[in-house]
Protein backbone atom coordinates (compact mmCIF):
# COMPACT_ATOMS: atom_id res chain seq x y z
CA UNK A 1 0.00 0.00 0.00
CA UNK A 2 1.33 3.45 -0.96
CA UNK A 3 2.05 5.77 1.96
CA UNK A 4 0.46 9.23 1.84
CA UNK A 5 2.72 12.02 3.08
CA UNK A 6 1.20 15.41 3.88
CA UNK A 7 3.21 18.62 3.49
CA UNK A 8 6.10 17.78 1.14
CA UNK A 9 7.70 21.22 0.85
CA UNK A 10 8.33 21.76 4.59
CA UNK A 11 11.62 20.93 6.24
CA UNK A 12 10.34 18.32 8.67
CA UNK A 13 8.49 16.49 5.92
CA UNK A 14 11.68 16.22 3.90
CA UNK A 15 13.19 14.09 6.67
CA UNK A 16 10.38 11.61 6.21
CA UNK A 17 10.68 11.60 2.42
CA UNK A 18 14.41 10.88 2.56
CA UNK A 19 13.77 8.03 4.98
CA UNK A 20 11.11 6.52 2.72
CA UNK A 21 13.40 6.72 -0.30
CA UNK A 22 16.30 5.15 1.60
CA UNK A 23 13.96 2.36 2.73
CA UNK A 24 12.58 1.89 -0.81
CA UNK A 25 9.00 2.56 0.27
CA UNK A 26 6.43 3.83 -2.23
CA UNK A 27 4.72 7.08 -1.32
CA UNK A 28 2.55 9.82 -2.71
CA UNK A 29 2.46 13.38 -1.44
CA UNK A 30 -0.52 15.48 -0.41
CA UNK A 31 0.39 19.19 -0.57
CA UNK A 32 -0.24 21.26 2.54
CA UNK A 33 0.63 24.94 2.07
CA UNK A 34 1.50 26.35 5.49
CA UNK A 35 1.93 29.84 3.99
CA UNK A 36 -1.77 29.76 3.09
CA UNK A 37 -2.72 28.33 6.47
CA UNK A 38 -3.83 24.97 5.10
CA UNK A 39 -2.31 23.25 8.14
CA UNK A 40 -5.04 24.92 10.21
CA UNK A 41 -7.95 23.72 8.07
CA UNK A 42 -10.51 21.66 10.04
CA UNK A 43 -10.06 18.59 7.85
CA UNK A 44 -6.30 18.66 8.34
CA UNK A 45 -6.65 19.17 12.09
CA UNK A 46 -8.54 15.88 12.21
CA UNK A 47 -5.28 14.24 11.14
CA UNK A 48 -2.90 16.46 13.12
CA UNK A 49 -4.64 18.27 15.99
CA UNK A 50 -1.59 20.48 16.60
CA UNK A 51 -1.68 21.81 13.05
CA UNK A 52 1.86 20.86 12.06
CA UNK A 53 3.41 18.87 9.24
CA UNK A 54 4.15 16.14 8.38
CA UNK A 55 1.47 13.50 8.76
CA UNK A 56 1.47 10.08 7.13
CA UNK A 57 -1.42 7.80 6.35
CA UNK A 58 -0.50 4.16 5.89
CA UNK A 59 -3.82 2.52 5.15
CA UNK A 60 -5.89 3.10 8.27
CA UNK A 61 -2.82 4.04 10.31
CA UNK A 62 -2.07 7.73 10.88
CA UNK A 63 1.12 9.05 12.45
CA UNK A 64 2.63 12.49 12.94
CA UNK A 65 5.93 13.97 14.20
CA UNK A 66 8.74 13.48 11.70
CA UNK A 67 11.20 11.62 13.92
CA UNK A 68 8.49 9.22 15.12
CA UNK A 69 7.53 8.55 11.51
CA UNK A 70 11.15 7.86 10.56
CA UNK A 71 11.62 5.48 13.47
CA UNK A 72 8.41 3.68 12.55
CA UNK A 73 9.41 3.02 8.95
CA UNK A 74 13.03 2.24 9.75
CA UNK A 75 11.77 -0.46 12.12
CA UNK A 76 8.83 -1.72 10.04
CA UNK A 77 10.99 -2.20 6.95
CA UNK A 78 14.22 -3.00 8.72
CA UNK A 79 15.23 -5.71 6.25
CA UNK A 80 14.51 -3.46 3.25
CA UNK A 81 16.71 -0.71 1.83
CA UNK A 82 19.41 0.97 3.91
CA UNK A 83 19.76 0.01 7.57
CA UNK A 84 19.10 3.28 9.42
CA UNK A 85 18.87 2.17 13.05
CA UNK A 86 22.21 0.42 13.56
CA UNK A 87 22.94 -3.29 13.47
CA UNK A 88 23.46 -3.82 17.22
CA UNK A 89 21.69 -2.65 20.34
CA UNK A 90 24.72 -0.46 21.09
CA UNK A 91 24.51 1.20 17.68
CA UNK A 92 20.77 1.68 18.14
CA UNK A 93 21.46 3.37 21.45
CA UNK A 94 23.80 5.85 19.76
CA UNK A 95 21.25 6.53 17.03
CA UNK A 96 18.65 7.33 19.67
CA UNK A 97 21.11 9.45 21.64
CA UNK A 98 22.11 11.60 18.67
CA UNK A 99 18.52 11.89 17.46
CA UNK A 100 17.78 13.43 20.85
CA UNK A 101 20.78 15.72 20.50
CA UNK A 102 19.50 16.86 17.11
CA UNK A 103 15.97 17.39 18.40
CA UNK A 104 16.92 19.14 21.64
CA UNK A 105 20.15 20.99 20.82
CA UNK A 106 20.51 21.44 17.06
CA UNK A 107 17.00 21.80 15.69
CA UNK A 108 15.69 24.59 17.99
CA UNK A 109 18.33 27.21 17.09
CA UNK A 110 18.45 26.06 13.45
CA UNK A 111 14.66 26.36 13.27
CA UNK A 112 14.68 29.84 14.83
CA UNK A 113 17.46 30.94 12.51
CA UNK A 114 15.44 29.80 9.49
CA UNK A 115 12.18 31.22 10.81
CA UNK A 116 13.56 34.70 11.45
CA UNK A 117 16.04 34.73 8.59
CA UNK A 118 14.11 33.02 5.78
CA UNK A 119 10.43 32.82 6.62
CA UNK A 120 9.48 36.03 8.46
CA UNK A 121 5.96 35.89 6.98
CA UNK A 122 5.27 33.00 9.37
CA UNK A 123 5.92 35.31 12.34
CA UNK A 124 4.07 38.37 11.10
CA UNK A 125 6.97 39.72 9.06
CA UNK A 126 8.67 40.77 12.26
CA UNK A 127 12.07 39.00 12.40
CA UNK A 128 14.07 39.57 15.54
CA UNK A 129 17.82 40.23 15.03
CA UNK A 130 18.47 39.22 18.62
CA UNK A 131 16.90 35.80 18.04
CA UNK A 132 19.07 35.36 14.95
CA UNK A 133 22.21 36.31 16.88
CA UNK A 134 21.40 34.08 19.84
CA UNK A 135 20.43 31.13 17.64
CA UNK A 136 23.68 31.33 15.71
CA UNK A 137 25.66 31.44 18.95
CA UNK A 138 23.87 28.31 20.17
CA UNK A 139 24.56 26.54 16.89
CA UNK A 140 28.25 27.39 17.13
CA UNK A 141 28.46 25.58 20.47
CA UNK A 142 26.64 22.52 19.11
CA UNK A 143 28.70 22.41 15.93
CA UNK A 144 31.92 22.57 17.93
CA UNK A 145 30.81 19.40 19.72
CA UNK A 146 29.89 17.87 16.35
CA UNK A 147 33.36 18.72 15.02
CA UNK A 148 34.96 16.77 17.84
CA UNK A 149 32.59 13.83 17.37
CA UNK A 150 33.05 13.73 13.60
CA UNK A 151 36.84 13.81 13.94
CA UNK A 152 36.49 10.26 15.29
CA UNK A 153 33.48 8.93 13.37
CA UNK A 154 32.31 9.30 9.78
CA UNK A 155 28.73 9.98 10.90
CA UNK A 156 27.27 11.23 14.15
CA UNK A 157 26.06 7.86 15.44
CA UNK A 158 29.18 6.03 14.27
CA UNK A 159 30.64 4.87 10.99
CA UNK A 160 27.22 4.21 9.45
CA UNK A 161 24.60 6.48 7.88
CA UNK A 162 21.46 6.63 9.99
CA UNK A 163 18.27 8.48 10.89
CA UNK A 164 20.44 10.95 12.77
CA UNK A 165 22.06 12.20 9.58
CA UNK A 166 18.75 12.33 7.73
CA UNK A 167 17.24 14.41 10.50
CA UNK A 168 19.92 17.10 10.06
CA UNK A 169 19.48 17.50 6.31
CA UNK A 170 16.62 20.04 5.90
CA UNK A 171 17.67 22.81 8.26
CA UNK A 172 21.37 22.42 7.51
CA UNK A 173 20.50 22.89 3.85
CA UNK A 174 18.79 26.18 4.75
CA UNK A 175 21.89 27.28 6.68
CA UNK A 176 24.37 26.34 3.95
CA UNK A 177 22.47 27.18 0.76
CA UNK A 178 19.85 29.80 1.58
CA UNK A 179 20.96 31.98 4.48
CA UNK A 180 24.51 33.03 3.71
CA UNK A 181 25.73 31.26 6.84
CA UNK A 182 27.54 28.39 5.18
CA UNK A 183 30.65 29.30 7.21
CA UNK A 184 29.00 27.63 10.21
CA UNK A 185 29.53 24.32 8.41
CA UNK A 186 32.47 25.00 6.11
CA UNK A 187 34.73 26.46 8.80
CA UNK A 188 34.71 23.07 10.54
CA UNK A 189 36.70 20.50 8.61
CA UNK A 190 34.98 17.36 9.84
CA UNK A 191 31.48 18.84 9.94
CA UNK A 192 32.00 20.05 6.37
CA UNK A 193 33.12 16.59 5.18
CA UNK A 194 30.11 15.01 6.90
CA UNK A 195 27.75 17.55 5.31
CA UNK A 196 29.24 17.04 1.85
CA UNK A 197 28.72 13.30 2.28
CA UNK A 198 25.13 13.26 3.52
CA UNK A 199 23.91 16.09 1.27
CA UNK A 200 25.18 14.30 -1.84
CA UNK A 201 23.12 11.15 -1.25
CA UNK A 202 20.72 10.40 -4.13
CA UNK A 203 17.76 10.35 -1.73
CA UNK A 204 18.35 13.96 -0.65
CA UNK A 205 19.09 15.09 -4.19
CA UNK A 206 15.80 13.61 -5.32
CA UNK A 207 13.83 15.28 -2.53
CA UNK A 208 15.35 18.67 -3.37
CA UNK A 209 14.59 18.23 -7.05
CA UNK A 210 10.96 17.35 -6.37
CA UNK A 211 10.21 19.61 -3.41
CA UNK A 212 12.22 22.79 -3.48
CA UNK A 213 12.13 24.96 -0.34
CA UNK A 214 9.23 27.46 -0.46
CA UNK A 215 11.53 30.49 -0.64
Amino acid sequence: MVVKVYGPHCASTKRVLVCLIEKEIEFEVVPVDVFKGEHKDPDYLKLQPFGAVPVIKDGDYTLYESRAIMRYYAEKYRSQGVELLGKTIEERGLVEQWLEVEAQNYNPPAYNLALHGLFPSLIGNNPDPKVIEESEAKLVKVLNIYEERLSKNKYLAGDFFSLVDISHLPFTDYIVNHMGKDYLIKDRKHVCAWWDDISSRPSWTKVLELYRPPI
